[in-house]
């Protein structure tokens, strides 16, 4: 039995969008508390309260403040939940510290737990959710295990989502008897040790001109908002206006955030075709482990690096390769692209404009990245 999430687009009514919005609003709230709670206490000279005392805040909280009874109980049991987490990656790992939430910039989201029957799929088009009742779905894919968890988000386009994670068992891939070594570039974004390539395609560049337009108008409409607002202070108003209240603003900012995630979602696309067509095809696929840090220094590249998201395809392979029984194995690049996958002749740094060399003591003609490639699934 393994744990998988389905991303479920949602269409909440008006009751439902507000009771999620005062969710949202809710389970921010209890997170600054709590977050301040910890902070005096540490100030004072006490010590810090782990998860299972925080959750014992939640009732005199509620007497407190009562609007905090409409929101879903789970929902703030996940949220002390995250808080501890938060700060055990501080106490273990050095994270930073945990930060307060604004409204303006948190991520507009919270997660219920399945509890009594109350996250159920009824039919293809509805799902019951904690506090809302029955909502209509659309999906081409439910869940058909025991469902453990709900997430609610809303995204910057103003659209709905249930990431619903359920305990399903899934079938083994029959096994193929295949390794390959993979390289991943820029001019491709999948180089195999075969000789195989997956083309680059550039989402970002094939919208750039429709996002570009609302950029500059975005930007626009913003500093003649700004112009206004800093007049209704200079003016004293009772209630100065804010950046929501700029309905040719707000138009702009929303059409920036639409092309911005077709991008998204084109790019995710792509990658989960190429990642389920290797999964399928070979049963142990090494690749680089790169450091993308480094490489976004370079500025002209970065962009075009950044584009590739070679860290979201090793992911989606580690997770598939999980599921179906295969292996994903991350390996150093250190002179991959350098060492003769023939003979080992270390052929010294090539410039990124070098693609093919010979090899000076075998004579074998290399193409740059397929020797890259059969040199991973040497290592």
């Amino acid at each position: 039995m393994i744990k998988k999430t389905y991303k479920l687009r949602i269409y909440p009514n008006a009751n439902q969008r507000a009771q999620i919005e005062r969710n949202f609003g809710s389970c921010r709230f209890v997170w600054n508390e709590l977050l301040n709670m910890q902070i005096k206490r540490h100030d004072n000279g006490g010590k810090y309260v782990n998860e299972y005392g925080m959750n014992y805040l939640f009732k005199p909280l509620k007497a407190e403040y009562p609007w905090l009874k409409e929101a879903d109980a789970t929902s703030l049991l996940a949220v002390s939940h995250n808080l501890h987490l938060a700060f055990q990656k501080l106490f273990k790992e050095h994270a930073g510290y945990p930060k307060f939430k604004s409204r303006r910039y948190a991520r507009h989201a919270y997660r219920s737990n399945a509890v009594n029957g109350n996250i159920t799929i009824l039919d293809e088009h509805h799902i019951r959710l904690p506090k809302l009742g029955a909502v209509s779905l659309r999906a081409t894919k439910l869940p058909t295990g025991k469902i453990k968890t709900a997430t609610v988000v809303r995204s910057h386009t103003g659209k709905y989502y249930a990431f619903v994670v359920a305990e399903v068992e899934l079938a083994q891939w029959a096994k193929t008897g295949n390794s390959v070594g993979i390289d991943v570039g820029v001019v491709d974004l999948v180089i195999t040790s075969n000789g195989k390539k997956y083309r680059t395609k550039r989402f970002d560049k094939t919208l750039a001109k429709k996002k570009h337009y609302w950029e500059r108008r975005l930007a626009r409409r913003r500093r003649l908002a700004e112009k206004e607002i800093a007049w209704d202070k200079h003016l004293k108003v009772a209630a100065p206006r804010q950046l929501s209240d700029f309905k040719n603003y707000v138009k702009a900012k929303m059409m920036v955030a639409k092309y911005s995630e077709k991008v998204a979602n084109q790019r995710r696309d792509y990658l989960q075709k190429i990642s389920t067509e290797l999964i399928a095809l070979y049963d142990v696929i090494k690749l680089e482990d790169l450091k993308t840090k480094g490489l976004l220094r370079n500025h002209n590249l970065a962009r075009a690096i950044a584009n590739q998201s070679w860290r979201e395809l090793r992911l989606m392979l580690e997770y598939k390769a999980a599921w179906y029984g295969k292996e994903v194995t991350a390996v150093s690049p250190y002179k991959t692209s350098q060492r003769c996958s023939e003979c080992g002749y270390d052929d010294g740094k090539h410039e990124l404009n070098v693609r093919e060399w010979t090899c000076p003591q075998c004579h074998t003609h290399h193409d740059r990245d397929i020797n890259a490639a059969k040199n991973i699934l040497a290592a």
